[in-house]
């Protein structure tokens, strides 16, 4: 799991990955903090690229990826990028480690 702070390197995921899972963090919210647990426990096991933001640290990137994309923004949220596409997301208490992997396996 890796994490992205700027939109440059979020940009260069698109020409290096094909899909691949991306998290909105909350550094202060405990809800955040769950739905991260569950991401890296699923990320531990994935053989899909998984990346992550701390979206007080990288505000910017955060917009810009709401905005270009039409995902409006929660925190937390994770999104499924396939060939550059969102083609699955979610929101606090319903990102665990079995809907990621559902996700993951409906998606690809």
């Amino acid at each position: 799991m890796q994490k992205i702070e700027s939109i440059e390197e979020f940009s260069k995921l698109f020409e290096e990955e094909g899909s691949f899972f991306f998290v909105k963090h909350s550094l202060t919210c405990p809800i955040s903090q769950a739905a991260f647990e569950e991401y890296e426990k699923f990320s531990s096991d994935s053989s899909l690229p998984c990346y992550y933001l701390a979206v007080q640290e990288a505000r910017p990137l955060s917009n810009h990826i709401a905005e270009r994309f039409h995902v409006k923004h929660e925190s937390p949220q994770a999104i499924l990028f396939t060939r550059s596409n969102v083609v699955w997301h979610a929101s606090h208490w319903k990102i665990t480690e079995k809907s990621l992997q559902a996700a993951f396996v409906e998606n690809n």
